[in-house]
């Protein structure tokens, strides 16, 4: 399979800067972290009602496990230096307006994990709304995963 086209040039800058690196061999297949976001995603279901908070964080996580499962299914993998916003960066450059849920999500999971000020917890609504989002990029990373060809 050919190595997808959209958003090149930011991938090979992401690898350049030592953000992204690549992976060989059983690593560079991102059916296993794909299936994790799922089971993931129902945790964060499970937990909307009882812990806003962590149904927020988990649904976050769901997505982020999905698009890292589609860079690692094209051989690809963020490094420490370039973190969650690499892992943002590559989605965006490269599937665009079907992840563009996963920014906002990044930037709000980073608020309740490190508030600001006391009481900024996420409601039902909001982690609910936040597991809707992780659902719709866990599935259009299962549609997209068998597409991608090594980087």
């Amino acid at each position: 399979m050919a190595r997808w086209k959209l958003g090149e040039s930011d991938i090979e800058a992401l690898i350049a800067s030592g953000e992204l690196q690549k992976l060989t061999g059983d690593a560079a297949n991102g059916e296993r972290l794909l299936k994790k976001a799922a089971v993931t995603l129902e945790t964060a279901r499970s937990a909307i009602d009882r812990d806003p908070d962590s149904a927020f964080v988990l649904a976050y996580d769901a997505a982020r496990q999905a698009v890292t499962a589609l860079l690692a299914h094209q051989g690809l993998r963020p490094t420490t230096k370039g973190g969650h916003y690499a892992v943002e960066r590559a989605v965006r450059a490269q599937f665009g307006q079907g992840f563009r849920q996963f920014g906002a999500l990044r930037r709000r999971r980073n608020e309740l994990e490190y508030p600001e000020r006391p009481g900024d917890d996420a409601s039902v609504a909001e982690a609910a709304e936040a597991v809707d989002h992780g659902g719709a990029i866990v599935t259009a990373a299962e549609g997209l995963i068998e597409q991608l060809g090594l980087f």
